[in-house]
């Protein structure tokens, strides 16, 4: 009986060598390799070649036609869109600027900060602001137009 430690022994260097001749790339003849024989001993019909080397070679020239008909349906992509998400470097800035911004914020009064959040990131209109924070609509306008005024001067400096 033919262990499988054997065959690979015997016909590995071989068959490496050949798929390597048909793709040209080693990685790639590694994988042709590696399929062919797991192939191979999956396999539980009778061999029809006279010798089990040209039999593997039937079997690593169909893993390689297999992956040429694979690869014709892939169309590769170009790079000409760059990704439009920040790098590394400006998502920490943007993460470092934000931390500053909400510390500069917690110095306000809470109403005032409470005003200018919900116009900024959630865009009430100034009615609704008053509503709840039961004030009038100029006041809350005043109120976001301070701390908006407020967070430019700590910016410039």
């Amino acid at each position: 009986m033919l262990l499988f430690d054997d065959l690979y022994k015997d016909y590995a260097t071989d068959v490496y060598r050949f798929a390597y001749w048909l793709c040209g790339d080693s990685a790639q003849a590694e994988d042709i390799t590696s399929e062919t024989f797991l192939r191979a001993w999956a396999r539980n019909t009778r061999i029809h070649t006279e010798t089990l080397k040209a039999y593997l070679f039937t079997i690593a020239r169909n893993v390689f036609l297999h992956g040429r008909r694979k690869d014709r349906r892939q169309v590769k992509l170009q790079d000409v869109y760059p990704d439009p998400a920040p790098g590394p470097e400006q998502a920490v800035e943007s993460r470092l600027e934000i931390e500053r911004i909400r510390g500069i914020l917690k110095r306000f009064p809470e109403c005032d900060r409470s005003a200018f959040l919900m116009r900024v990131q959630h865009e009430l209109p100034y009615k609704e602001i008053a509503r709840v924070l039961g004030i009038t609509p100029a006041v809350a306008r005043v109120k976001v137009h301070r701390v908006r005024k407020r967070l430019l001067r700590y910016r410039i400096t």
